[in-house]
């Protein structure tokens, strides 16, 4: 395991001493392990499950406090690019632990899609988190009512290395739609779509994200913006073949403008690491947040319903990292 660089580190120590986990005199009395959590945009829930994981590490760090695990882990969660780039540098050694779509997960264990020719078989999954559906959101008077509509118009295919835009590319590939199809393929960021939609750049935009989310309140309740239905042949095509993908629900009033259930595809966010990642850390990790699942359902609405049972096996397609493996049979779950 690589060790990372001195602005995450600086951030790892500034989270750590926000959580008010250790003292000053306390911080540096044992060895300390700082690890780099991949996530997302900082409006997305993927930049809320690495924070909360971080957050759970460190409130079972005993340091300056005289109960708890002296583990030594000090963590840090910036956003990122999303899915890929966080796969691409868990293997690179640059980030320890990922959020990532399951598709993604599979297809970089697999060498398919993106990967290629260039499988990661050291990837390793700790847990499955929420559920993803994907959205096509689309502003108030764009007249877009499905897929079709969106010829000629504006769209935000997502920024290269998220897991929207791996997405919205297999979409397009299904439907046979190239990008010369839009009037304009923009290729902006989770955090810039929504403002983009209200302030009239685009007429839509493709994301993957868990239920609710305030990135995409800020067009639907903000401006108007509405949710639109993917559920023909197509997309059943995609999920009967593909084992990752399943049919979701968007339920009616989850935003102002979802005045009836919406019906589309998704995916599930897991947390991902490296076999090379020791198995101490990988453990600590996972108890961490296990010991703590109350509080961890408190962080967010989209993580409300998470369930043990569901969450070490839905969405894994990559082997189970062995320090998972281990609190997982500790528990009696495997």
């Amino acid at each position: 395991m690589k060790r990372i660089a001195v602005s995450t580190f600086a951030l790892a120590l500034t989270t750590a001493l926000g959580a008010g986990v250790f003292t000053a005199d306390s911080a540096f009395a044992q060895e300390k392990r700082f690890i780099a959590i991949g996530t997302g945009g900082p409006t997305g829930v993927y930049f809320v499950v690495g924070q909360s994981v971080c957050r759970l590490v460190h409130k079972e760090a005993a340091e300056g406090r005289k109960k708890g695990r002296k583990h030594g882990i000090r963590c840090a969660a910036p956003s990122t690019a999303g899915s890929t780039y966080n796969i691409g540098n868990i293997k690179a050694g640059e980030l320890d632990f990922g959020v990532a779509q399951s598709d993604w997960q599979f297809h970089a264990y697999n060498g398919s899609s993106k990967f290629k020719g260039k499988a990661f078989k050291k990837l390793r999954a700790v847990f499955s988190v929420h559920a993803e559906p994907y959205h096509i959101i689309v502003g108030k008077n764009s007249g877009i009512m499905s897929w079709g509509d969106l010829k000629g118009k504006r769209f935000n295919i997502g920024n290269p290395g998220s897991g929207q835009r791996g997405t919205t590319e297999v979409l397009m590939a299904a439907y046979g739609t190239k990008k010369s199809d839009f009037m304009i393929a923009t290729e902006l960021t989770s955090t810039e779509q929504s403002k983009a939609l209200c302030d009239g750049k685009i007429d839509a935009y493709g994301y993957t994200v868990g239920v609710p989310n305030a990135g995409v309140a800020v067009a639907t309740d903000g401006c108007g913006a509405k949710i639109i239905n993917l559920a023909t042949g197509i997309e059943k095509a995609l999920v009967d073949s593909n084992p990752y993908y399943a049919f979701a629900t968007i339920p009616k009033g989850t935003y102002k403008t979802t005045d009836s259930d919406v019906t589309t595809f998704g995916v599930m966010a897991t947390f991902v690491t490296s076999a090379d990642v020791p198995e101490d850390i990988v453990y600590e990790v996972t108890r961490a947040v296990f010991e703590n699942l109350d509080d961890f359902r408190k962080l967010h609405p989209a993580f409300k319903n998470l369930d043990p049972k569901k969450m070490i096996k839905d969405g894994l397609s990559a082997p189970l990292h062995r320090g998972a493996i281990k609190y997982y049979k500790e528990k009696g779950w495997m």
